[in-house]
């Protein structure tokens, strides 16, 4: 029995049509990517499921009783609450179990004849229930799973009000595995995650018992957890059995057979077309004219296939700056107190540089100060003549209600809109994007759109904070060519070294900064 039913469901953002006509059922156990191209409504429909979006037709059936968990991006944190205690609320239930077996016991020394057999009865109940839950590991799982995740190095007694988006993220997700709902619903949960703690959760999602849909850009992650993939595009979702490699070549053989299929029916239409056209009108060949147009009538017509549009990135440079881009002197990196041990750092013109580091270490707080977003604790650091930095932040979720084509032309207002739509097209948004606002963009389209900003931007130096943070597979292999053909230098962070490794030139590792 599926412990998901979706039938007719189809979803509209103003006159865009998202998802049309969707269907699916979500057996117990499966392991489910959901992928398609950035904009193709995957976040979308997990609201659906969730019912945080009301769709406009169709229905969302739950199994009764199945326990659902999604992982939040806006719960409020309440100041003075520990990480540790945060976490534990994922086993509120036991909690409260073991609170009213305490009171029971407690109960039980005043209470007699039925009233304390009741009494032990119900405490007996309950000792049973929290051994059944092992309720006296849970401490220990707590810690299991903050650890895998990486939130052990930030101290579990923290103030859950002073996390980072990141950290936040991640401690977002710790709560909801240490839940171990039914049905699992993540989105993107590798985003602010180190390479230790991905691989920690890809044997963590391969053994979980129960179901879960996935959505990731991240393909060597997914094609490892996944045994079925749900692929979304142009509206419609299609069942692939198997994992991402081999949806992929099923998707592509697929693919061609539509191809194959609508050039068939289209020559057949046309030569049906031509016929009637020229024989509808002589008395001796309008019976047979009139035949083929009934049957031109009666063909269930193919749409024509959509190729989804493929960003062409490319960065330029204005003005050559001198030889040396950045240097600093004993240049101490942090907030209240020092990160790293004083930094010498030399930046030379040409350079590509990745920043590595496992989460929450400094990797952003570094960027940040190294282009004078955040000032140093002590140090100085030194910007060559003509360098002109061009900033890709990681946490920049647009909540603006102006549209993509006014956010470019805001910032350039000297380009023809003619020149702004066709900036905006070469990143791969199409015309609906562009008249679309900011906010009801999905994260990689807004990406690409801060991605456009880069690309017009007069500057020679690309300081990029996980840029492929919310990209489908086909944007980000577009980006890593851009950068690769890119003259200027470059001081990138990513958590996928797969992304970076072909083209950049050293790696500053800052690990080896702590003290």
């Amino acid at each position: 029995m599926s412990v998901i039913h979706v039938e007719g469901l189809t979803h509209s953002f103003g006159e865009k049509i998202v998802l049309r006509n969707v269907q699916f059922r979500l057996l117990p156990g499966e392991h489910i990517g959901l992928v398609g191209p950035n904009g193709a409504g995957k976040s979308t429909l997990l609201k659906v499921l969730t019912g945080k979006i009301l769709p406009d037709e169709g229905r969302v059936d739950w199994l009764p009783q199945v326990r659902r968990g999604f992982l939040e991006q806006h719960v409020e944190l309440r100041a003075g609450e520990t990480m540790r205690s945060f976490l534990r609320d994922a086993f509120q239930e036991l909690y409260q179990a073991e609170r009213e077996m305490i009171k029971a016991a407690e109960a039980m020394g005043t209470a007699t004849g039925a009233s304390l057999d009741s009494m032990l009865k119900r405490f007996g109940q309950l000792q049973e229930f929290l051994e059944e839950q092992d309720f006296y590991t849970v401490d220990a799982r707590v810690e299991e799973i903050a650890a895998g995740l990486g939130l052990i190095e930030l101290g579990l007694e923290r103030d859950v009000r002073d996390l980072s988006g990141g950290q936040r993220t991640k401690l977002l997700l710790a709560k909801l595995l240490l839940q171990k709902p039914d049905v699992l619903l993540l989105d993107e949960p590798t985003n602010y995650l180190d390479t230790a703690h991905i691989e920690w959760l890809v044997e963590y999602l391969r053994g979980y018992p129960h179901a879960f849909v996935l959505i990731s850009h991240d393909t060597s992650f997914l094609n490892r957890v996944i045994n079925v993939v749900y692929h979304l595009e142009h509206q419609t979702l299609t069942r692939y059995p198997g994992d991402y490699q081999q949806f992929l070549q099923a998707y592509e053989l697929r693919k061609q057979q539509v191809f194959q299929a609508y050039a068939k029916q289209q020559q057949e239409i046309q030569k049906l077309e031509t016929y009637v056209q020229k024989n509808k009108a002589r008395a001796s060949t309008a019976k047979q004219a009139k035949s083929r147009e009934k049957r031109l009538q009666k063909i269930d017509r193919i749409d024509k296939p959509l190729q989804t549009a493929r960003p062409s990135f490319s960065f330029q440079i204005n003005v050559e700056p001198v030889s040396k881009v950045l240097t600093t002197e004993k240049l101490t990196v942090g907030y209240e107190r020092a990160l790293f041990q004083p930094l010498d750092l030399k930046l030379m013109r040409g350079e590509k540089v990745a920043l590595v580091g496992y989460n929450g270490i400094g990797k952003t707080t570094t960027l940040r100060t190294l282009l004078g977003h955040l000032p140093a604790l002590d140090g100085v650091v030194k910007l060559g003549e003509r360098v002109r930095p061009a900033y890709f932040e990681q946490e920049a979720e647009s909540q603006a209600l102006h549209t993509a084509l006014e956010e470019i032309w805001h910032a350039h207002p000297k380009m023809t809109q003619k020149e702004v739509r066709s900036a905006l097209a070469r990143c791969g948004l199409r015309t609906e994007h562009i008249g679309q606002p900011m906010k009801a963009l999905s994260g990689g389209e807004q990406s690409k759109v801060r991605l456009c900003q880069l690309m017009l931007s007069d500057s020679n130096l690309l300081v990029l904070d996980e840029p492929t943070n919310h990209l489908d597979s086909v944007a980000k292999e577009a980006l890593q060519e851009a950068l690769s053909r890119y003259a200027g230098t470059v001081l990138v962070v990513s958590h996928e070294p797969e992304f970076y490794q072909s083209w950049v030139n050293r790696v500053w590792d800052v690990v080896h900064w702590k003290k």
